[in-house]
């Protein structure tokens, strides 16, 4: 026997004494007798012997030791899944070694995770209320101001207001891309998949944002032919979100004199749209956390305190909600280009 169960280890012990009571018998019968009726109860009483040995260490193995790994296993089960099969007779030791061990296992992944989500919960509540710490304390400031005899003064009311009215916005743009992410990550806002044509509504977005391009004397380029279309399959209004967030902050991190290119690039199946800029740029370090919410960078990019800062983690759950991909490539004092892909229609 190769294997350790209640039924191998009675019939090993069985053989065992059997074993030694026939050499004893046999040696007993050279030395001492030659009756052939000898012989007969030898294998009589070998057989009883036999018998009821195994059966007494069966019992002994199967109750004090099996009934209580059976217990243990049964345990572990019903922590798993309640309706899971229960320890059988068969191979049951190494059955239960390995169920111990699995579940042993699942739960120290399922430990690590409740500490990664412990962590990430942490950050997030720190980062919201940094987030929002900064506008409350800026509104809290103007209207204590004009309570107290600033707003009888026209040189400063009006402009308390409108600073006022800043931080408001950014309280909404905040509490809004919140809501949008946390929908995203729930599955609660399904997409709407429709054939349209990815150059044109770049092209509409373009347009859109011309105005703070010039601003900052930036050019942006549509590097395809306007005339020939490209129909992707995707949810349209939510790709208009990802190219307004990728096109603004292209203007907001880029140098002025600059440039914005966008792209497009044939992959068989998939469309390559890419946003590239001549701006500041992102490190090395950064760059694989950019997608984070709230993360900010310990260069330019954190010194431009507009927005939400939860722009790109929307932009990359809804890209990963179409099945398809987002990369970066940045240098800092060079530039940045993100790039995403679309199934084509």
């Amino acid at each position: 026997m190769t294997k350790d169960n209640p039924r191998a280890i009675s019939l090993k012990i069985a053989v065992y004494v059997l074993a030694f009571f026939l050499l004893s018998d046999l040696v007993h019968y050279v030395f001492l007798s030659n009756d052939t009726l000898y012989w007969i109860f030898l294998v009589i009483s070998s057989l009883l012997v036999f018998g009821i040995v195994y059966f007494m260490v069966h019992q002994t193995v199967e109750k004090f030791i099996y009934q209580k790994i059976r217990v243990l296993y049964k345990n572990i089960h019903n922590l798993k899944t309640p309706k899971q099969k229960v320890l059988t007779n068969s191979k049951w030791l190494e059955t239960a070694e390995q169920e111990v061990e699995k579940w042993a296992e699942e739960q120290k992944n399922e430990m690590e995770n409740l500490k990664n989500q412990e962590t990430y919960r942490r950050d997030f509540l720190g980062n919201v209320s940094h987030e929002l710490k900064t506008p409350i304390f800026n509104i809290q400031g103007y209207v204590l101001t004009l309570l107290d005899g600033g707003l009888e003064d026209e040189t400063i009311n009006k402009e308390y207001l409108l600073r006022a009215e800043k931080s408001i916005n950014r309280m909404i743009a905040i509490v809004t891309d919140l809501d949008i992410l946390s929908k995203l990550e729930s599955d609660v806002q399904n997409l709407e998949f429709e054939k349209f044509d990815i150059v044109a509504l770049t092209t509409e977005i373009v347009e859109l944002y011309e105005i703070q391009a010039q601003e900052k004397n930036i050019t942006i380029t549509i590097n395809y032919n306007h005339l020939t279309p490209i129909m992707v399959n995707a949810d349209k209004e939510k790709i208009r979100h990802v190219l307004s967030n990728l096109i603004e902050n292209s203007i907001k991190y880029g140098n002025p004199n600059g440039r914005t290119k966008l792209s497009f690039y044939d992959m068989d199946e998939q469309m390559l749209i890419e946003v590239a800029d001549t701006g500041i740029g992102i490190a090395s370090q950064d760059i694989s956390r950019i997608f984070e919410r709230f993360y900010r960078t310990n260069h330019g990019r954190a010194t431009i305190n507009s927005g939400s800062g939860l722009g790109l983690a929307i932009v990359k759950h809804i890209i990963e909600a179409h099945h398809q991909t987002i990369n970066v490539r940045s240098s800092l004092g060079v530039g940045t280009t993100f790039g995403f892909t679309l199934q084509k229609a």
